[in-house]
């Protein structure tokens, strides 16, 4: 879905003056909608942007590793309230640390491994990553407070290793940027790519920083990605292809595992997953900054709209690119609301036993209508103060939930001697045809 030229005027306009503000090299941002990308905004010329130019995405590198863990989970092969000492024996002093505490940054491990900066300089291998694992990583009660790590992430690539017997870079490549068609997402970089600096703050000259191999703490931030590779990652994030990973796992993901703003709740953590609230919108996804580098993804599923973007200096003059990737997709979705799907007929009614459920309902003298969605073979209900549960059918007069208030919940249906549906009891909540609760 294009957008319009309006909007497009005001995307391009946002990012030319954000570089020309920030003293950046090179930006670009990338919108995304329906599962493709719809606009390249960029600014600068060194280099200058295009949609399949290198940029290291830092952080959302987690997004990816977190994927990794929950293929694993819905394979059976690990859980997610497993210690991660479980996976990691060298890992100890992790105590009772889980894999879900670390996905969410509740697990009170400090930020950095020891040594020099991680980030700009040469990695280290497994083994010497946990040699230097002890106590004093624990910086936090787990569960107490939101502390962001980027050490965890380096141990669940770790984990990751442990239980498949392959290398966290292998996994990624074969598992997701394969399947994904994400050819230009890579370990290192690939040319052609943007070099990253450091811009001077009097003179305005360029320093330009390392491309460092950050081995055992790769899975915390190492890919390499472009415009192109990492709007189809947005587009998953959105819809994601089940080959992958299930559509049901990546909900489970994107629910809050720990705010990271008690205040307002304008942010948490899902597994592995940033979770940022922007008015009534939360949008989902990650920012990432590397040695010269930052970028951002946000995502608003219920719309499938995203963006993701770019650029090679490490931070602006003014604002930063999480908060101006989130300016543009609010200025996106405020000037052009996902259309509504069009109304259609059905076929043909449901069936007889079926139809006789749809009407209106009572308990306690409040309405419940139902539905029959033909497309889906669900039961819809509609309360009146608008809260909608759909229900799939599970066996003869038996219906679960699986959205709404009552997903998980069970509605059976109540018949008379002759056959007739005279009261749905949902989660024992009994409705019938009158408003005074008598069938």
């Amino acid at each position: 879905m294009s957008l319009r030229p309006e909007t497009i005027r005001h995307v391009n306009a946002l990012v030319a003056d954000a570089q020309s503000a920030g003293h950046v090299p090179s930006l670009v941002v990338g919108v995304v909608r329906d599962g493709a990308l719809a606009h390249l905004a960029g600014a600068g010329d060194h280099p200058r942007p295009e949609v399949d130019l290198q940029y290291r995405i830092g952080s959302i590198t987690k997004t990816m590793t977190a994927v990794l863990i929950m293929q694993e989970r819905d394979a059976g092969r690990l859980a997610l309230d497993d210690p991660l000492r479980r996976h990691l024996p060298e890992a100890e002093a992790a105590g009772p640390i889980t894999l879900r505490q670390l996905l969410g940054h509740a697990g009170g491990l400090q930020r950095e491994p020891d040594g020099p900066w991680w980030e700009r300089s040469e990695g280290v291998d497994l083994a010497t990553l946990l040699a230097d694992f002890g106590t004093p990583k624990v910086a936090l009660p787990a569960y107490r407070t939101h502390h962001y790590s980027n050490l965890a992430f380096g141990l669940l690539g770790g984990a990751l290793q442990r239980v498949t017997g392959t290398g966290w870079a292998q996994l990624v490549r074969e598992r997701i940027l394969a399947p994904l068609g994400m050819h230009r997402t890579t370990y290192a970089a690939a040319a052609p790519f943007a070099p990253g600096y450091v811009v001077h703050p009097w003179h305005d000259t360029l320093r330009e920083e390392p491309r460092t191999d950050t081995g055992a703490m790769a899975p915390a931030g190492q890919l390499w990605s472009t415009v192109a590779d990492l709007s189809r990652w947005a587009a998953f994030l959105a819809d994601p292809d089940p080959a992958v990973l299930a559509p049901a796992t990546l909900d489970e993901m994107c629910a809050p595992v720990f705010l990271s703003d008690l205040d307002s709740w304008r942010g948490g953590y899902g597994l592995g997953i940033q979770l940022t609230r922007q008015g009534d919108r939360v949008y989902v996804g990650h920012g990432g900054s590397m040695p010269g580098h930052v970028a951002v993804l946000a995502v608003h599923r219920s719309s499938r709209t995203g963006l993701v973007g770019f650029a090679n200096s490490y931070g602006f003059r003014t604002g930063g690119i999480s908060p101006l990737g989130l300016q543009a997709l609010n200025l996106v979705l405020d000037a052009e609301p996902a259309p509504a799907r069009p109304w259609r007929p059905a076929d043909a009614p449901p069936p007889a036993d079926v139809a006789a459920l749809t009407g209106r309902w009572w308990w306690m003298g409040t309405a419940l209508d139902v539905t029959w969605d033909h497309s889906t073979a669900d039961l819809v209900g509609t309360l009146r103060d608008d809260r909608v549960s759909r229900y799939h059918a599970e066996g003869p007069d038996r219906w679960r939930g699986h959205s709404g208030p009552e997903t998980g919940e069970i509605l059976r249906v109540h018949r008379d001697l002759a056959g007739h549906p005279i009261a749905l009891d949902i989660a024992t909540f009994l409705f019938t045809r009158t408003p005074d609760d008598t069938p």
